[in-house]
């Protein structure tokens, strides 16, 4: 009340004794350190010519080491705005598709909105412009994160965000953004739409329903941005050392024995599922509630293909992270798993009409993957630049990085970009 100072008798005694402890115990030391250096006062003027011979052998000039530079041009970090790793690691791979860098940055984009400055796709241009401008700092994506807040309101805030919905939600704006940008509709695009988000993205995912009774079969086609797999240890059942197979001729590329790979994560997906009594489907040509099977194949391929590996679990009130590692390939063929492919099977082994030899291979380019937990993580991303060089993408850090490493990795999101259309 008063600010006036309290003392206590007791610590100030205390304080006291200390003191005096401390400065006897000094006092001792400089005594013994005294009487040590008298004594080697001779000693040290006999080792002084010595030392003074060797100086020049002992120092010798050291070459200097120059640090290993990562930098190429299209590689640049990007900050961390708070919790934004899952961000940055799709941004990397979104600027890394030969495709998506082609548009933005000959400036194909035309803007119709009222409001330029709340365009997505005039933002990514932006962005595109800044990772391919030369500059070595990392670049800042302030803008694009307000953008993503205001378009994609479930994913504003500075919580942790997972990569995988950022990346559908970021396609969904963009595709909502640039669809009067070609102004042709494909007849033969999914879900009818020319921009470069489905010219690149989109694929036909066939869906076959096949009654048990009369064998009759219901198809239909939907557009897909990605492909979800399960992994084993999910709660489907999932039997990576005996999969079925949706062909005896897969390339076994990725394969390691003992280890479930992405391959078998495929064949996983688009086996025959039994539905069961409990899920009876009114089958158009019985007219009644019959059982069946349904099996998924690959109707159309896009350009990009992007693996999700299902490696957060929402079970009730439970969630967890499947740390499961798979193994993935370098290069990986989708042929087995075409529509086209079941089809001439079912016809008794032919080769699909429609199969052009390697228009069906693809090459990855980026794989995003996540450490820690559910409650704590992190993500990062590996890139792919210049044929066969691989850098490791943590926010702001860029490193260069081994096909071990990258092959190593745990694996959330693959990228991977057909052949055919790949520029060095």
């Amino acid at each position: 009340m008063c600010k006036d100072y309290v003392y206590d008798k007791d610590i100030e005694q205390i304080a006291k004794e200390t003191k005096e402890k401390i400065l006897r115990l000094t006092s001792t030391s400089t005594d013994v350190s005294h009487q040590q250096f008298m004594t080697s006062g001779i000693e040290d003027k006999q080792s002084t010519c010595e030392t003074k011979e060797q100086e020049p052998k002992l120092v010798k000039p050291k070459k200097k080491r120059r640090k290993k530079s990562v930098y190429t041009v299209g590689l640049r970090g990007l900050i961390n705005l708070g919790n934004t790793c899952f961000m940055n690691c799709i941004v990397q791979a979104l600027t890394h598709i030969p495709l998506l860098k082609d548009f933005f940055l000959s400036d194909k984009h035309k803007c119709i909105m009222t409001s330029p400055s709340l365009c997505l796709v005039c933002e990514m241009s932006s962005l595109f412009h800044a990772m391919y401008s030369g500059s070595r700092t990392p670049h800042i994506p302030y803008k694009l994160l307000h953008l993503i807040w205001i378009h994609a309101e479930h994913l504003a805030g500075y919580r942790q965000q997972d990569a995988h919905e950022f990346l559908i939600a970021i396609l969904d704006v963009l595709h909502r953004h640039s669809k009067d940008d070609s102004g042709v509709q494909e007849a033969n695009n999914p879900n009818c739409c020319n921009c470069i988000i489905d010219q690149i993205f989109t694929g036909g995912l066939q869906s076959d329903v096949t009654c048990q009774a009369c064998h009759s079969v219901s198809t239909t086609i939907d557009p897909c941005w990605d492909i979800s797999l399960d992994l084993p240890g999910s709660c489907a059942t999932f039997d990576s050392q005996n999969p079925e197979r949706a062909d005896g001729t897969v390339s076994r590329d990725d394969h390691i024995p003992g280890i479930p790979s992405l391959t078998d994560c495929l064949q996983w997906f688009t086996r025959p599922e039994h539905l069961g009594s409990s899920a009876k489907i009114k089958c158009n040509s019985c007219q009644s509630y019959q059982e069946s099977t349904k099996q998924l194949t690959m109707k159309k391929l896009p350009i990009v293909a992007c693996f999700h590996l299902k490696r957060f679990e929402h079970v009730g009130k439970q969630r967890r992270k499947i740390n499961t590692f798979i193994s993935f390939p370098l290069e990986l063929d989708m042929t087995p798993f075409l529509a086209s492919t079941k089809e001439s099977r079912m016809k008794g082994g032919q080769p699909p009409a429609d199969c052009v030899p390697n228009e069906n291979k693809y090459s990855l380019f980026a794989v995003i993957n996540h450490h820690g937990t559910l409650e704590s993580g992190h993500y990062t991303s590996f890139i792919r630049q210049q044929k066969d060089q691989w850098f490791n993408c943590d926010d702001a850090i860029i490193t260069k990085a081994t096909i071990e490493d990258l092959l190593y990795s745990e694996g959330y999101l693959l990228f991977y970009h057909k052949q055919g259309l790949e520029k060095d």
